[in-house]
């Protein structure tokens, strides 16, 4: 019985050790440490949590001459304006509509084409596709969206080819697969890259005993390639599904025109009207606050529920 009491009270002694070990090796070259880790802590601090600050005003009705300990604390009022405006459902609805649909399709496609990528045997051919793919991916958002106004504009290529003379971009009911459309086209190869990185380790004698058994294309992927990423694919839903109401106002607020705005017209770019165009800092503020905080709280839950989905691996 003693032999067996032994072995796990060497182990605990063996890691004691090697954590020793450690701090005495840290605490020897402690400016070698310091050197590497300041300027990353200090940017941290500097970009990300000092500026974290501004989101007082959003309980203030703020003015920059007098800033922010002078201006005038008014508690929930922003939050409250924003939540009683006759437009607020109308924004949250057409905000989440456009990332829940670009989720819904945009997510997959990316988890398709490495598949196909890693059906490809010639390496040549396989770089030149991936090529075509990432390029969009380097494309700005403005680019992106002055091709888009071209191509569908009334004498642009899509109307010429159909024999048409609709103005797209004026039709309400367009905006959504527009933008989600050119979105897919812009990062759905790039987005590929991490999945056709893990699909390269996945385990060639596996798929090639697969083969030997008569497995079909859909078994092979089922029971091979599949496994290979799945890990993958939940931790980028629970972040795109937690993100579902970061959208960024540039490209929304580029394809908006006077005639769209029912379907084209987010929070995100109501913010951006407000608080910069308009100058209502605090209201901006509040709104944007309220917008991080819905974030925050989807993130929570979607990882709780991929979580009980997937025998309890989340994030």
């Amino acid at each position: 019985m003693k032999p067996k009491s032994v072995a796990p009270q060497s182990r605990v002694m063996a890691v004691d050790r090697k954590l020793h070990n450690t701090w005495v090796y840290i605490k020897r070259h402690w400016q070698l440490y310091l050197l590497f880790l300041m300027p990353a802590v200090l940017l941290t601090l500097v970009f990300r949590y000092i500026p974290m600050g501004g989101v007082l005003i959003a309980f203030q009705k703020y003015n920059p001459f007098r800033g922010i300990w002078g201006s005038e604390w008014v508690g929930f009022r922003n939050f409250t304006r924003f939540l009683s405006s006759p437009d607020f459902m109308r924004y949250l609805i057409n905000t989440l509509k456009l990332s829940v649909y670009g989720l819904l399709w945009g997510f997959p496609i990316p988890i398709l084409l490495a598949f196909l990528l890693n059906r490809i045997k010639s390496n040549k051919i396989k770089q030149k596709v991936q090529l075509v793919l990432y390029m969009p991916n380097f494309i700005s958002v403005i680019v992106l969206c002055g091709i888009v106004r071209v191509l569908l504009s009334v004498t642009g290529p899509v109307n010429g080819l159909f024999h048409t003379g609709i103005n797209f971009m004026t039709l309400p009911e367009a905006f959504r697969p527009i933008y989600i459309i050119s979105g897919i086209w812009q990062g759905a190869g790039w987005s590929s890259i991490m999945y056709t990185a893990a699909l390269s380790n996945a385990s060639q004698e596996l798929k090639e005993a697969a083969m030997l058994d008569g497995a079909n294309l859909i078994q092979q992927i089922r029971t091979v390639e599949w496994p290979a990423i799945k890990d993958m694919v939940v931790i980028q839903f629970i972040l795109q599904a937690g993100n579902i109401m970061s959208i960024g106002f540039e490209k929304a607020y580029a394809l908006q025109t006077d005639l769209n705005l029912d379907s084209a017209e987010i929070i995100a770019t109501y913010v951006y009207k407000k608080g910069l165009l308009d100058g209502d800092y605090s209201f901006s503020t509040a709104v944007g606050l309220f917008n991080t905080v819905i974030n925050v709280i989807l993130l929570i839950a979607v990882n709780k529920v991929v979580a009980k989905m997937n025998d309890g691996q989340g994030l």
